[in-house]
């Protein structure tokens, strides 16, 4: 039998999400195994001590454990819709901007009683930054997406965080006038690529019988 890819994941953890959509559109079938973090698989953490997902261990016995490597290793085997045909510094300054200083605020305002230095407020009016840039950027491409007439890398390695921020005060995201935003993420939230990168799997354990996603 071939050997295809494993995939350690959690449903809800934005970095694995984003793995999952690209794994997913680029059709990869490969094991799925569902991670609880408070109990992690010996396996996983053999292969990476950092202890976080996603995990991709290839064919090849390769492992990758960064959720954009991981975006990028299979849309570099199949891109059907060419998300990767982007401006590639712009669409990486806004990954990054998502991933460091957005991030940062986006975890002290989810979880604030635990940063006690400022209010929840402090933190929320941190974030917006970005999100004003990025309802920047929409308001650039008729509010279809972030760098274009379509989704791209871009779209996709951010939508999972704007989302986790957007839950945290959802009364106070719905009134914001990022409007643009707002339906930006709504659409993607609606999509069928979402829908099915969310379904619910067990916790995976070693005696399972193997699960298979983007099958």
């Amino acid at each position: 039998m071939k050997k295809v890819p494993v995939l350690y994941s959690f449903r809800r953890c934005p970095y694995a999400m984003r793995a999952r959509m690209a794994i997913y559109k680029a059709k990869i079938k490969c094991e799925l195994r569902e991670v609880v973090l408070k109990d992690k698989p010996e396996s996983m953490l053999l292969l990476s001590d950092k202890g976080t997902v996603p995990v991709l261990l290839t064919p090849e016995g390769d492992v990758i454990e960064q959720s954009s490597d991981v975006m990028l290793w299979a849309l570099n085997q199949n891109d059907p819709e060419l998300w990767l045909n982007e401006n590639e510094s712009q669409s990486q300054f806004l990954i990054d901007f998502n991933d460091n200083e957005f991030k940062y605020y986006l975890d002290r305002y989810k979880y604030h009683v635990s940063y006690p230095e400022h209010s929840q407020e402090y933190y929320r009016d941190n974030a917006t930054s970005f999100l004003s840039l990025i309802e920047k950027q929409l308001h650039s491409n008729k509010g279809i997406a972030l760098l274009g007439n379509r989704y791209s890398f871009v779209d996709i390695a951010i939508f999972p965080f704007i989302r986790q921020f957007a839950k945290v005060d959802v009364d106070w995201f719905q009134t914001s006038p990022y409007v643009l935003l707002i339906n930006w993420l709504a659409n993607i939230e609606q999509s069928e690529l979402f829908q099915n990168c969310m379904k619910k799997y067990e916790q995976w354990l070693p005696e399972h019988r193997p699960i298979y996603f983007a099958d």
